[in-house]
C-alpha cells in the first residue's frame, strides 16, 4: 500500500510517530524544493519495524558504498567482490564489520553522517510531498546495520530546530497543561529542560506558570512540550477558565479530577484520535 500526502496536511513529527507506533516497514519518500526557482529534490528514507535504517538521496544502491570508498577505507575494487559475496537479506555495512573491513567505529560515523545528520536537515522543511511504499523492496547495500527509532529521530530533529513557523499552529496553548502519558521509567533520554518539564507534567500547572518558574520564554516551553508530546511522553491538557467566582475548594477539587482523569485516559484520547484521523485521512487519498 502506498501512503501520499504532505507535510502541510501533517507534519513530520506525526509522520514519523505513525511509523514508530505502527511498527511500519517500507521507503518513505519526500520531494521539496529549497527555493522555487531550483530544481525539486528527493530523499528516500528506509524504515524496518519503524526504525529508520538509511536514508539516500537516490536509489543507485551506491549512495553508502560511495561514502566508504571517499573515505579511503575500503578499495572500490575490494567492495565490489564483498558486495557480490555478502547475503542479499544482510546489511552491507554490518557485512563489511564481520568480515573485519570495516570498524564499528567507522560504522557509527558513517551512520552518522546518512542518517542522524540527513534526518535533521529534514525537520527544516518547510513543507514536501511525501509518499510512503509498504511494498518497496529495501537494498541492503544502503544499510550499516545500525538503525534508529523514528520516535528518537523527532526529538532530535526537533531539539536542532531554529525556525518553528511551519509548526506553530500545532505548539500548545501557553494555557494548557501536560499529563504524562508515560508513567515511570522513561525509554528516551531527555535534556535538562525536557526532564524538567516531563517532572511537572500532572496535568494541573499551566504552560505560562511554568514559563515564569523556570524563567524562560514562553515559546521554548511551548516547543519542549511540543517535543515531549511528539513522542508520545505527555498529553495536552486544555485548562478551563471558570465562568465564575469560586472559592478556592472548588478550585482544588477541579484541579484534583483535572489530573487524575488526565493520568488515565488523556493520552490514549488524543493517541487514538490522531491515529484514526491520520489513517482516514490517508486512506482517502
Amino acid at each position: 500500500m502506498a501512503i501520499t500526502s504532505s507535510l502541510s496536511e501533517f507534519s513530520l513529527p506525526e509522520l514519523f510517530q505513525f511509523l514508530d507506533q505502527g511498527s511500519k516497514t517500507g521507503l518513505l519518500t519526500l520531494r521539496f524544493q529549497l527555493d522555487p526557482n531550483q530544481e525539486a529534490r528527493i530523499r528516500h528514507a528506509l524504515i524496518h519495524q519503524g526504525r529508520i535504517v538509511a536514508v539516500t538521496k537516490r536509489l543507485d544502491q551506491q549512495c553508502l558504498l560511495a561514502m566508504i570508498c571517499q573515505r579511503g577505507w575500503i578499495s572500490p575494487e575490494v567492495i565490489r567482490e564483498q558486495v557480490n559475496r555478502c547475503p542479499a537479506n544482510i546489511p552491507i555495512g554490518l557485512y563489511l564489520k564481520t568480515q573485519g573491513f570495516l570498524q564499528p567505529e567507522q560504522l557509527r560515523l558513517l551512520f552518522h553522517a546518512q542518517v542522524l545528520q540527513q534526518v535533521c536537515a529534514l525537520f527544516r522543511l518547510k513543507d514536501a510531498r511525501f509518499k510512503f511504499d509498504s511494498k518497496a523492496t529495501l537494498p541492503t547495500t544502503e544499510m550499516t546495520g545500525l538503525s534508529l527509532s523514528a520516535t528518537e529521530a523527532t526529538l532530535m530533529g526537533l531539539r536542532v530546530l531554529r525556525d518553528w513557523r511551519s509548526l506553530v499552529d500545532k505548539l500548545p496553548e501557553p494555557t494548557s497543561a501536560l499529563s504524562r502519558v508515560v508513567i515511570g521509567k522513561r525509554h528516551l533520554r531527555l535534556d535538562s529542560l525536557e526532564g524538567r518539564l516531563w517532572q511537572l507534567a500532572n496535568g494541573s500547572v499551566p504552560l505560562n506558570t511554568i514559563a515564569s518558574q523556570f524563567k524562560q520564554p514562553i515559546e521554548i516551553i511551548q516547543q519542549t512540550a511540543f517535543r515531549l508530546i511528539s513522542v508520545g511522553l505527555v498529553a495536552e491538557v486544555p485548562m478551563i477558565a471558570p465562568s465564575r467566582t469560586r472559592s478556592s475548594g472548588e478550585d482544588m477539587l477541579e484541579v484534583a479530577a483535572t489530573t487524575e482523569g488526565s493520568k488515565d485516559n488523556q493520552g490514549q484520547v488524543i493517541s487514538n484520535s490522531f491515529m484514526q484521523n491520520l489513517l482516514g485521512f490517508l486512506r482517502s487519498k
